[in-house]
């Protein structure tokens, strides 16, 4: 009992309160709890978070894996954002019956289609299990600590998850200073419900993606079933309408400046302890990288599914996905030298280390992470092109799935069938899961030109021996004739740009025909993929980071991670009296504060909403993201709003609170103090997005599309009564 008083306090002392910042564990909500009632809170602490009622945590989701959702019928009707349904709905989408840029709306659960591969995730129970991990890890690090995790989830797994009834893990707060255990039910039978048209559901496309005012209505439905008993099944059509223990009533009063605002859901990462040294170099060094490497991607795929509209379904997903961090990096970049985070941070690091030396504690930690950072950064931009650029193209994707068959066939002259199988599998399902997003074009294209910028912007002296021994190699390359090849080897590659290198590779490779490729792996052998040209290149690639560069990486890791933990212990010491939330890691929060204005710059006031007259002033016919359909723009002109206009008039689109959020919140309920629906989160705004590194109170807003334009769309627009009356919808 006594450590898991100590745990408490640890989270939750304050000196003083804020409302904004923080995203805190719902089962631990503690003094806050005071704070959320001052601010008008209508609800219990067990109306939130409780294992033996029903709860607001009953109601909130993780959906997909990467998104949240909430229950808002009785019959399993969930919300989320468009954005976060895109894939599903984007593969349910043909050229004849385009589901992505048309809208769906099931009038029927017959109607309703599956969404495969789409999971809902419900939390269960989470429990603080600091002792019982540091009991098994103790002071590991790298390889040693990951196994050790590993031995720690499947003791719990083993005691906890019923043989497979429930998902079991131990996730790691505040750097490994503190565990929790946590216990989850997954459903796998979602099926889509609706979602408005493509250019309303991404209206103002990656011009107003992270800005404000926003006008987009950033939502899709979709249904989870079970089986009779109502637990998980797989998908079957004697499957029933999940019921959940606690979904959301919606209010459609609106909301006013000042009001109270709760956001649950599945914050992804935040690095809010991080020093000077990392936010330094992420601006200099590693978000510049990210962004010219998405830029050329990005301006690939766009060429390519601008020309076929079956490429466009294809790719769209996987686009938005690229798109969407392409920009928030940006941003970020520019946000973190716009606010001088390096300089606070700095000096917040310099008060640190004399209240350490003064205190006799580690007054060195600075110094520290100083040295691993400067012992890193020569390989930092080779670290961000190995992911960002080199496995950017499919094929060297399908390539790395390939590299343990070869290894083992390599080193085991006398191989065991089983253990082929087993490599073959791996393979199989990579180049699969590669298939879907692999278009021939797009990907001869990309492959040619992130091979030119790996080669153009990594240290020469670090390069794999491909560029070299094959790329560039003198006796062969440019030359009209070249010793032909023995037969059944790989002939040399004689072109002279990098257009005819991707022609080349893709003319010698088993990997971008699936009948060759399945004809290789019925009989897998180290002499034909010696001769594949993707192998050749990508084992080299592969081989040359694993062998000089993995290890000086991992091990920069592990240091910063056994720094970063004493820091935030540490400084809890220092500030013993201040407030302390564990980083955000995909487990479930709650965020709490104001709709609430704000003024961007000097003489420049951004109001709380927006409405229908906004989003119809940037209305362009056929503009690929100021467009609108036809049947909104008579809505419109009719002001034909129904009961889902607001007191003044006019149909409110979005608003904004200062809920502290970052990616996973999508598909966030944002709820009143009397626990209703009131709109889904689906965005954060340009002038605060180094919000995950450095929290800013006066710019930072939650962008949340409000419930009532939600609403109008299924009505008005999408003329699917059956949908809103399964709702409990409170005037």
């Amino acid at each position: 009992m006594k450590k898991h008083i100590i745990a408490f306090l640890l989270i939750f002392s304050f000196l003083s309160s804020r409302a904004d910042e923080g995203m805190w564990i719902p089962m631990l909500i503690g003094k806050n709890y005071e704070e959320m009632q001052r601010l008008g809170l209508k609800l219990t602490q067990e109306d939130i978070y409780s294992i033996n009622h029903s709860s607001l945590k009953d109601a909130i989701l993780q959906f997909g894996g990467g998104c949240t959702a909430e229950m808002i019928s009785s019959e399993g009707l969930l919300l989320t954002n468009h954005h976060c349904g895109y894939d599903a709905i984007a593969s349910l989408s043909t050229v004849e019956r385009n589901l992505l840029d048309n809208g769906f709306w099931a009038l029927k659960k017959s109607e309703e289609l599956p969404a495969r591969g789409v999971t809902a995730l419900f939390l269960q129970r989470m429990k603080d299990v600091t002792a019982e991990v540091k009991d098994i890890v103790g002071d590991a690090t790298g390889e040693e600590y990951a196994k050790k995790m590993e031995e720690v989830n499947k003791k719990w797994e083993k005691q906890e998850s019923q043989g497979g009834k429930y998902v079991v893990n131990v996730r790691s707060f505040f750097n490994g200073n503190q565990f929790f255990l946590l216990i989850y039910k997954r459903y796998t039978d979602v099926r889509l419900v609706g979602n408005p048209p493509r250019s309303l559901g991404k209206y103002g496309g990656d011009i107003d993606n992270w800005m404000w005012p926003r006008h987009t209505s950033d939502f899709s439905m979709f249904r989870i079933y079970a089986d009779a008993n109502n637990e998980p099944s797989a998908y079957n059509l004697s499957n029933v309408p999940y019921k959940p223990a606690k979904f959301l009533p919606v209010s459609i009063k609106g909301v006013k400046e000042g009001d109270f605002a709760m956001i649950m859901g599945y914050p992804g990462r935040t690095n809010r302890y991080e020093v000077s040294y990392g936010i330094d170099m992420a601006v200099n060094t590693v978000n510049p990288s990210i962004v010219a490497i998405r830029d050329l991607r990005l301006n690939i795929m766009k060429r390519h599914m601008d020309k076929d509209k079956a490429t466009y379904l294809q790719l769209t997903s996987l686009y938005s996905r690229i798109s969407n961090y392409w920009k928030y990096f940006i941003g970020q970049t520019e946000q973190l030298k716009r606010l001088h985070v390096v300089e606070k941070k700095a000096k917040i690091e310099a008060d640190f280390t004399a209240w350490a030396r003064e205190n006799n504690e580690n007054s060195q930690l600075m110094n520290q992470f100083a040295t691993a950072y400067t012992q890193f950064a020569p390989y930092a931009k080779h670290s961000v092109y190995y992911t960002e650029c080199f496995r950017a193209s499919g094929l060297n994707r399908m390539a790395a799935a390939v590299k343990p068959l070869y290894d083992y066939i390599a080193k085991n002259p006398k191989t065991n069938p089983d253990s082929i199988a087993y490599y073959v599998k791996g393979a199989q399902n990579s180049r699969r899961a590669n298939a879907k997003e692999f278009e021939l074009g797009t990907e001869k294209e990309m492959y040619a030109e992130m091979t030119r910028m790996y080669y153009e912007n990594i240290d020469k002296a670090q390069l794999p021996d491909v560029y070299a021994k094959v790329l560039f190699n003198k006796e062969c390359v440019g030359k009209k004739k070249c010793k032909p090849a023995p037969k059944g080897k790989l002939p040399c590659y004689q072109g002279t740009s990098y257009p005819e290198y991707a022609e080349y590779v893709f003319s010698h490779t088993m990997l971008a025909d699936s009948n060759l490729f399945n004809e290789f792996l019925k009989n897998p052998t180290k002499e034909k993929m010696d001769n594949d040209a993707a192998l050749q290149y990508a084992f080299s690639v592969i081989n040359n980071y694993n062998t000089n560069y993995q290890q000086l990486i991992d091990g920069f890791y592990n240091k910063k991670a056994s720094l970063a933990k004493e820091y935030i212990k540490l400084t809890m010491k220092w500030k013993k009296d201040n407030a302390f939330y564990p980083d955000a890691n995909s487990t479930m929060r709650l965020t709490y504060g104001k709709v609430k204005s704000y003024d961007p710059q000097d003489a420049v006031h951004y109001n709380y909403f927006t409405t229908l007259d906004g989003l119809m002033a940037k209305y362009k016919p056929a503009d690929e993201d100021f467009d609108v359909p036809a049947d909104l723009v008579t809505l419109y002109k009719k002001k034909d709003y129904g009961r889902y206009a607001d007191e003044d008039g006019t149909l409110h689109t979005c608003f904004i609170t200062n809920n502290d959020i970052t990616g996973g919140n999508s598909g966030s309920p944002c709820i009143n103090a009397n626990g209703e629906l009131i709109g889904t989160a689906f965005d954060g705004n340009w002038e605060a997005m180094s919000g995950d590194i450095a929290f800013d109170k006066k710019y930072k807003r939650t962008i949340v599309c409000d419930i009532r334009f939600v609403l109008f769309l299924i009505d008005k627009l999408g003329k699917a009564p059956n949908i809103i009356n399964e709702m409990e919808i409170r005037d």
